[in-house]
């Protein structure tokens, strides 16, 4: 069968690693405390550490606790529901300011519009929030990517590396299985999404081993006929 959809990863697949680990992560960490005493009122904010609270099971914890966590979970790099969407917050003030714009490769950036034009749809999955997702193509380097993409996913769906996160993508997006396409840089993200059915490619964009690799892969975007994918 034809490939009608791609879902694609972003860290290491269509984005740097260094954007987001020596650009976005840093940034959080240095703004976390002034953002969040400066928001604690917004709902948004107050419903985010309220469910840091539940996180880590102790109701009473205060808000400097609550900060001391997430700067924590920073420092893990934890995918955490409540600690990616204050991030997400974040990152939107960072973006309004022009403080940075979204890594995108130049690549990337081709070939999605290119399989756009093709009609291919095109979604997202990260462990980033939704927000987050939106916000790097709607602030990137190469302009407003939003536009291409019919549909974003995050962590509130399922763990990247758990097949029935796909599944439920899969239903969602509305086509067979074999018809999605899943592009990352993670050998588990990949073997997790391949149980689920979806066709697969590997990224390998930043010199990672190959020994073993049970998926097609590709050192950029350029190299993928997606016509050929069956």
């Amino acid at each position: 069968m034809t490939i009608k959809a791609i879902l694609t990863d972003i860290e290491g697949t269509t984005t740097s690693l260094s954007f987001v680990k020596d650009v976005l992560f840093p940034y959080a960490d240095q703004h976390m405390q002034a953002f969040v005493v400066e928001h604690r009122q917004d709902p948004a904010v107050a419903q985010l550490v309220d469910d840091v609270r539940m996180e880590v099971g102790t109701a009473n914890l205060s808000l400097a606790d609550a900060i001391a966590q997430l700067r924590q979970w920073i420092a893990e790099d934890k995918k955490v529901t409540p600690l990616k969407a204050i991030q997400g917050l974040m990152w939107e003030e960072g973006y309004r300011k022009g403080d940075f714009t979204g890594h995108v490769y130049e690549d990337a950036v081709r070939n999605l519009l290119h399989w756009h034009d093709l009609g291919l749809k095109l979604y997202v999955y990260s462990s980033g929030s939704v927000h987050a997702q939106k916000l790097l193509f709607g602030y990137s380097d190469a302009g407003d990517l939003t536009p291409l993409f019919s549909g974003y996913f995050d962590t509130q769906i399922g763990h990247k590396r758990e097949a029935d996160a796909y599944r439920r993508i899969v239903d969602v997006i509305g086509l067979p299985a074999q018809e999605i396409l899943f592009l990352s840089d993670i050998r588990e993200e990949l073997d997790a999404a391949q149980q689920a059915g979806l066709k697969t490619c590997c990224l390998v964009r930043e010199n990672q081993p190959t020994d073993g690799l049970q998926h097609p892969w590709i050192n950029n975007f350029d190299e993928m006929d997606v016509t050929a994918i069956n």
